[in-house]
């Protein structure tokens, strides 16, 4: 980071120009515009404009600037004139004169996070989704880079635009180059969103922005932070408490969404979900992200699904067909061309009906296997007549594999062909050799090959559903026409 000229010199003696000079960006230069009422943290802010394009301009008045507030600003300066992210907003250049300091930013016309939650109430959580996987990607493009936030709340996370926004994260005036094992002692951030082990302790590292995420996530679902009080000093007990925190029970949530909360919002920071455990986490699924690379992922998925389909491997076939639908409704999230949009949705559309084929022909070829299987089952359930564990097991997996036959019923029965193959693995490989155990063997490779199709059924419900929903949000145009399955 660049250092002031003069170290322990005050404010009006800060040597502007040196330091600046020494962060200056290659480019042209722009010509900075008056000050706009709407004030700052540091100074106003404006929308601007240049030759080509609208800028937002930072205006920060050098009077207003201490020693910290410079370290702040060129702590921003030169992080951000590094980095180039579609989730970061970008630093164009900065200008200054006698009196003030001028950060060209891209500009965003769609206001901040806290603005689109509160005009809103709260988010569906299929839009928190949307938002997280952009945060998400941003923080995973810093975290590689050893860079902390350390100032994460919706006020500091802009929005592209209100008809299909995209997050921009911004304000790193709090900023910090740190790795993950890194610890500082200085207070940073705002008390709402700031991480227990920072108001506690006054020690902590890179993972307060975990914590920081969670109480923004919580926000965007709940519709206000799990700390809102009325007064500091009640905020401060809430932030001291060693109490759990608690998710309230509506707006209903998926389980895996839940999770994450718990995980992100825990107070110790060594059980609190680690940076890789969150960019990996099921609900975020940043594999997912609508990106330029999504088309080409899809497309390689369904080369091999045509392959195996002309193998007469139906099974596999459906499986590759599922996983590439996963990567096609990110591509047509991503694709902005309408032409193209619609010769995706052509193609995604035939896909789909070969989809649906293949699983009315895998499905009938599993109930005639639980068929054959039959007698097996009824003669391993006589044998488990001594072991009340093994005995209680099956019976969970004879109740998925009614659940499985109900409407609907996917979900739950893949819920309780899990539970069950957990018990039965365990007993598995405590069971002696015998025919006792090639039964029990049997039986689980069974019930996890039902498993893995049930899977595969779910996350295709799940990605229809998620291209039924998009056009709901004004995130991206209606795909339901391409991607319903019946």
């Amino acid at each position: 980071m660049t250092c002031l000229s003069g170290g322990t010199r005050e404010h009006n003696e800060i040597d502007y120009g040196a330091a600046l000079e020494n962060t200056r960006l290659g480019g042209d230069s722009r010509t900075p515009v008056p000050p706009w009422p709407e004030k700052g943290k540091l100074g106003s802010l404006q929308a601007g404009k240049d030759t080509r394009e609208v800028v937002a301009i930072k205006c920060v008045a050098k009077k207003s600037l201490n020693k910290a507030s410079v370290e702040n600003l060129l702590t921003e300066i030169e992080i951000l004139k590094g980095i180039r992210h579609p989730h970061i907003v970008q630093l164009k250049d900065f200008q200054w004169d006698s009196d003030n300091i001028y950060l060209i930013m891209e500009f965003c016309a769609g206001g901040d996070l806290s603005r689109f939650i509160h005009t809103r109430r709260i988010l569906p959580e299929r839009v928190a989704r949307v938002f997280m996987q952009q945060l998400a990607s941003a923080l995973q493009f810093l975290h590689e880079r050893n860079i902390s936030h350390l100032d994460l709340k919706p006020q500091n996370i802009l929005l592209s635009s209100l008809e299909k926004p995209h997050l921009k994260l911004a304000d790193f005036g709090f900023a910090q180059h740190m790795s993950p094992w890194d610890e500082k002692h200085v207070l940073r951030g705002s008390p709402l969103y700031m991480a227990p082990e920072m108001v506690c302790q006054r020690q902590y590292d890179a993972r307060v922005d975990l914590w920081s995420v969670g109480v923004i996530l919580y926000e965007a679902l709940f519709g206000q932070p799990p700390f809102a009080s009325r007064s500091f000093t009640e905020l401060e007990e809430k932030i001291r408490s060693n109490r759990v925190i608690e998710l309230p029970l509506r707006p209903p949530l998926s389980r895996d969404c839940r999770d994450l909360l718990q995980r992100l919002l825990e107070r110790d920071p060594n059980r609190r979900i680690s940076f890789q455990d969150f960019f990996a986490h099921p609900w975020v699924d940043l594999e997912h992200m609508p990106s330029g690379e999504s088309l080409a992922r899809a497309t390689a998925l369904v080369v091999q699904a045509v392959k195996k389909d002309q193998d007469g491997d139906a099974a596999a076939a459906l499986s590759l067909y599922c996983q590439a639908l996963d990567f096609f409704v990110p591509a047509l999230h991503y694709e902005v061309d309408a032409q193209r949009k619609e010769a995706i949705k052509a193609k995604v559309g035939q896909y789909v009906s070969r989809a649906e084929e293949l699983k009315a022909i895998v499905s009938s070829s599993n109930q005639a296997l639980l068929r054959q299987g039959t007698s097996a089952q009824d003669l391993l359930r006589e044998m488990a007549r001594d072991k009340p564990r093994l005995l209680a097991a099956l019976e969970v997996a004879s109740a998925a594999t009614a659940k499985e036959e109900e409407a609907g019923g996917e979900q739950a029965a893949l819920d309780l062909y899990q539970h069950g193959l957990g018990e039965l693995l365990v007993l598995l490989a405590a069971e002696p050799p015998g025919r006792r155990r090639e039964l029990l063997h049997t039986e689980v490779q069974n019930l996890m090959a039902r498993a893995e199709y049930l899977k595969e059924q779910v996350k295709m419900r799940e990605s229809r559903w998620a291209a039924e929903t998009l056009d709901k949000e004004g995130l991206s145009e209606s795909v339901r026409s391409s991607c319903t399955l019946q």
